[in-house]
């Protein structure tokens, strides 16, 4: 049986199509490995997260506001 294969943050960030400096700024699923500090994602947990996340303008942590509303 071949080892888990665990996805780096750097991995992660160009799995996203993102640049490595941008992944601190994402709330990131909890790791699925942690070695020391190193934290680990398995590649369906990451492709889950991404597929589940909100996109821009969908963040449930802002009022929302109505045009033309007083």
């Amino acid at each position: 049986m071949a080892p888990s294969r665990y996805l780096s943050a750097s991995e992660v960030a160009e799995r996203l199509g993102i640049d490595r400096s941008a992944i601190s700024r994402y709330k990131m699923p909890e790791p699925d490995a942690l070695i020391g500090k190193t934290r680990g994602w398995l590649p369906e947990t990451i492709d889950e997260w991404n597929a589940n996340r909100p996109g821009p303008g969908n963040r449930s942590n802002h009022p929302r506001t109505t045009k033309g509303a007083p």
